[in-house]
């Protein structure tokens, strides 16, 4: 490689690295208690824990659940029923003032869903709550997450620019070698040394996590574009006056997709996922993989029927998978170990890069203060504008 191409290939691992860095910086450390997120929110009591009941008992009737949750909040309507992942005896209803109010009016019941007891009400705001939104989109909503996105485009220009001036770096030393000649060398060295550890883990994280902020723009494309056609006979009649049984609507969806699971339900009128006349219940599978892959049900709100059913496009598709790969919550403890050491040798990568060029920066204001003439303090400098 010429030395103008690895002085270019440098300007850009430069530029786009602290851009992105502060923002990746508070990505890391709020993604650390994430990846336990479960875990903590146990410790913690901020997650409900289901009774002690004998191995198979039946559920609850749905219908009896949802009014149940509702019922805790006068006036409310509910939104969403959504089967909890981690404890399979755990049901949540998502439920709001009303049909038309912004998602951050939404009030969430956790109930027993074996008995319908309510376990828990969790208000927002807790530690959690805090972490995941400053995570997600800091607080700013779709503009925060498509920022982070560009955050994350600029992260992997970083990671693949840093790879490209490694290679030529690397055969001067052996891989790994720590030169201890001096604080900037060894912390140069080893910036590059465990970057190169984590390039693909952080690639990998870093793409997963920039799919992720594009979630609402993928949703109101499938609502554009392949729900309405799913909904559009249904265009012409006049929005349901009141649902019928959620039962009945769940047990159809279970009818048509043998071997799936319910994880989440919409009413009719809900925002995002479905028209004012459908339940939409989604079905997942029982595999780790297939269990993030969902299949949405279409279920008429008043006759239980279903009416139309298909497979989510490559884009929702690629958005699901791309989920447990960002917070590494597919493969139970030890890969969640892993991906939080993987986060952390991530962050001492970005604080060295941070140091290296603070360091840097500083070490050539002090040439050029040697170089200027003290009795002419104020004398423009010769060398070029950085």
């Amino acid at each position: 490689m010429t030395p103008r191409a690895i002085k270019a290939w440098s300007k850009v691992h430069t530029w786009t690295s602290l851009i992105s860095t502060l923002f990746l910086l508070m990505l890391c450390l709020t993604g650390l208690p994430l990846i336990f997120h479960h875990e903590i929110e146990h410790l913690t009591g901020e997650t409900a824990e289901p009774a002690a009941l004998p191995a198979g008992t039946p559920m609850a009737d749905l219908d009896r659940i949802v009014a149940v949750g509702t019922a805790r909040f006068p006036g409310y309507v509910p939104h969403y029923v959504v089967w909890d992942r981690d404890e399979a005896e755990l049901v949540h209803v998502v439920v709001s003032p009303t049909y038309t109010s912004p998602v951050t009016d939404n009030r969430l019941v956790t109930l027993d869903g074996r008995t319908a007891e309510v376990l828990g009400q969790p208000e927002p705001g807790g530690f959690m709550h805090v972490m995941l939104q400053l995570h997600v989109d800091m607080f700013a909503g779709l503009p925060g997450k498509l920022f982070l996105g560009a955050m994350g485009i600029l992260f992997a220009v970083a990671i693949v620019s840093g790879v490209v001036l490694y290679a030529p770096f690397m055969r001067r030393l052996d891989f790994g070698t720590v030169r201890a000649s001096s604080s900037r060398a060894r912390w140069l060295d080893l910036h590059n040394l465990l970057g190169a550890v984590t390039i693909v883990w952080a690639l990998v994280v870093g793409l997963t996590g920039t799919i992720n902020t594009w979630a609402e723009l993928m949703i109101g494309y499938w609502q554009k574009t392949e729900l309405a056609e799913m909904v559009r006979p249904y265009a012409d009649k006049p929005p349901l006056a009141q649902h019928g049984s959620v039962q009945a609507a769940v047990d159809a969806a279970r009818a048509v997709t043998p071997g799936k699971t319910t994880f989440f339900m919409a009413f009719p009128k809900a925002p995002y996922y479905t028209d004012q006349h459908h339940f939409v219940v989604f079905m997942r599978g029982e595999t780790p993989l297939t269990a993030r892959l969902m299949t949405p049900v279409l279920v008429d709100g008043e006759t239980a029927t279903v009416t139309a059913t298909r497979e989510l496009p490559w884009y929702l598709t690629a958005l699901l998978v791309s989920q447990p790969l960002h917070f590494g919550d597919y493969g139970g403890m030890p890969l969640k170990i892993i991906w939080a050491v993987l986060d952390v040798i991530t962050i001492v990568v970005l604080g060295s890069g941070l140091y290296l060029w603070i360091a840097r920066r500083r070490s050539r204001v002090g040439v050029r203060r040697v170089a200027a003439p003290d009795a002419i303090p104020s004398a423009p400098s010769t060398q070029p504008a950085e």
